[in-house]
């Protein structure tokens, strides 16, 4: 017989043994090992619908994050007169209303938000960020802060034709999406604990998960 050479190695906390070496461990050992593993896999069966719950709310959490981000650049992008810095907001404005209807939008794998858990003074704001994404920024339908046509000129050189477009924007986003996403980066938050502590309860043990401080330009909307 060969022998085995050791292959362990830990982090901060946990030792790893091989398989191959936990054969060898006194049996007391082993027996107290798959004692754990098997009260671990029962527990995990008893929340396996609240872990689902937190795998949907995982995914949805990039959005959320993206979309205060884009409101934090859309709030501090400098406006002028320019083409230029009338199309940068008009980008900055498309990404933020895609991204915020994005976390209402029927999806696999993600947590939905209904407009129910949008505050009832933020409703209308809501409605019209959905409004702006189906009739202007996601689909080209008529929507009134849009128009364009032609005008068609003729004389004796012919026909000219000029094209017209009128844009309505909030430069820096309308004032009252600040407060929606201070609401939905505290509500997501809300969703974690409220999960977080069901775990706690089901199981008996204290679930955690990775909080690190928030980047400087979460809530820096001014």
């Amino acid at each position: 017989m060969e022998p085995i050479e050791p292959n362990l190695w830990e982090d901060e906390n946990y030792v790893y043994v091989p398989e191959e070496m936990f054969r060898l461990l006194p049996p007391e050992f082993r027996e107290a090992v798959a004692d754990r593993k098997q009260e671990g896999e029962d527990l995990l069966k008893v929340v396996d619908k609240d872990l689902h719950g937190l795998i949907r709310l995982a995914n949805a959490i990039p959005t959320s994050s993206s979309l205060s981000y884009i409101f934090h650049r859309l709030r501090k992008t400098a406006a002028e007169l320019t083409a230029d810095s009338l199309m940068e907001q008009e980008v900055l404005t498309t990404a933020f209303i895609v991204t915020y209807s994005r976390l209402f939008a029927s999806g696999k794998g993600a947590l939905r938000l209904e407009q129910s858990d949008i505050p009832e003074h933020l409703r209308a704001v809501h409605d019209d960020i959905i409004e702006l994404r189906n009739e202007r920024y996601a689909h080209n339908e008529k929507h009134l802060t849009t128009r364009s046509g032609i005008n068609v000129d003729f004389d004796d050189d012919g026909f000219h034709i000029n094209m017209q477009m009128t844009l309505g924007m909030y430069i820096g986003g309308r004032n009252e999406w600040a407060e929606l996403v201070q609401f939905i980066d505290a509500h997501m938050h809300s969703r974690l604990t409220k999960i977080l502590q069901r775990l706690k309860k089901k199981t008996g043990y204290e679930w955690s998960f990775p909080e690190n401080p928030p980047p400087a330009w979460v809530g820096d909307y001014s």
